[in-house]
């Protein structure tokens, strides 16, 4: 059983999570910004990142969106989120859960989230230069009803579905393995309006599409 200790750190990594992605940068880029160079094919962006460490995640690719290399969060600090604007940052409490969180501010690489489809394929590089193959399956937009603040509910904006900051977490980090990409939506001015989570399960564990039937 967690300790209050091991409690109080979690709803804290959460609020901070929940919260801190949707700082606004005093000097937002575009997306194609970002990607001002023809991307690299995966062979090639994948060979780049090699360091020999088979458990260390170290890249994020998806043809003609993003070959984006994924940093790390200090050991003490779960709600922090890179201000390179060519990375992303790993959240290391989806890791606890065996998932991999994918973290960027939506002023910088986070935008590039909004250009995933669902059916997409997504790659995880690591850095023994295997790949997992993903596969995009959800999209969920939420509104934040108090943006700024850590204990914040959210509404679904396509279901009106009302959900806590835990039971959000609950439904995007937890379960079956599987990536998601979290960043927040911009509205009226307001960066930190709500968020946005594209779910990819890895492609082994979708169903295959229907054999096909010969003409007779």
């Amino acid at each position: 059983m967690a300790s209050k200790t091991d409690s109080r750190r979690f709803t804290l990594s959460l609020g901070l999570l929940l919260l801190v992605v949707a700082t606004l940068l005093p000097h937002p880029v575009s997306a194609r910004g970002l990607n001002e160079n023809v991307l690299p094919d995966l062979n090639t962006f994948a060979s780049s990142l090699e360091n020999g460490n088979a458990n260390a995640l170290r890249g994020a690719y998806a043809e003609n969106v993003f070959a984006i290399p994924v940093v790390q969060q200090p050991s003490s600090n779960a709600g922090y989120v890179s201000t390179d604007p060519n990375s992303l940052t790993q959240f290391s409490l989806a890791s606890q859960f065996g998932n991999v969180g994918l973290l960027a501010h939506n002023t910088l690489s986070g935008q590039l989230f909004f250009q995933l489809y669902q059916g997409e394929r997504v790659q995880l590089i690591y850095g023994d230069g295997h790949i997992e193959y993903f596969r995009v399956t959800h999209m969920y937009r939420y509104q934040a009803e108090s943006p700024y603040s850590m204990n914040s509910n959210f509404i679904d904006l396509d279901t009106r579905e009302y959900l806590t900051a835990y039971d959000l977490f609950t439904k995007v980090y937890k379960g079956p393995r599987h990536v998601t990409f979290q960043t927040c939506i911009a509205y009226n001015g307001n960066s930190s309006w709500g968020r946005l989570f594209v779910i990819a399960e890895p492609e082994t564990s979708l169903p295959l599409p229907p054999a096909s039937v010969s003409a007779q």
